[in-house]
């Protein structure tokens, strides 16, 4: 174990400190918009958070292992969190292709209407939780909803994670 190693291995903690703080600011974005404009989250949206609810902490836990010299255990956590943004990144691409019409999405997501037989039958509705689409964004920004700036992000997070990774790796075998 080194002392000061985060002087002998910046690069690695610059990439861990820029992912954990692009991570962070994502998911206090979603929330953030959750929470504000009143826009409830679909099934899909809610599982694009894993990546985030996992990377934020295994990031953070990363920059530790390397501010006390433990690179192997930082290389692992970034690699990881690397792994989980690329998944991420596949199923941010999935929605997006679901709101553009590309394919078609789960059926737990797909709000259709059904037809009512009755007034009571209306009540009723009024009374069931509302289903959240999975195949109308929003809010779009440039063209791209919060699923495809989510894929975005994700490959942003994927290759800097695993950048990161392979910084510790390197720094552990010197």
């Amino acid at each position: 174990m080194r002392l000061n190693s985060t002087f002998s291995n910046p690069e690695a903690y610059r990439l861990g400190a820029l992912s954990l703080s692009i991570a962070f600011a994502a998911i206090v974005a979603a929330l953030g918009f959750e929470v504000l404009a009143g826009h409830a989250p679909c099934p899909i949206c809610l599982q694009e958070r894993y990546a985030y609810y996992v990377g934020v902490p295994l990031l953070f836990l990363g920059l530790v292992g390397l501010s006390t010299g433990h690179y192997e255990s930082s290389a692992a956590a970034f690699a990881l969190v690397a792994l989980a943004f690329l998944a991420n990144m596949g199923l941010g691409g999935y929605h997006a292709g679901i709101e553009w019409g590309f394919w078609e999405g789960p059926s737990t997501c797909s709000g259709a209407l059904q037809p009512l037989e009755s007034t009571a039958d209306l009540l009723k509705g009024l009374k069931k939780p509302k289903v959240v689409r999975c195949d109308s964004a929003g809010w779009r920004l440039f063209g791209l909803s919060f699923a495809g700036w989510n894929a975005v992000i994700s490959a942003f997070l994927w290759i800097t994670c695993w950048q990161a990774s392979r910084a510790a790796r390197d720094a552990s075998i010197v």
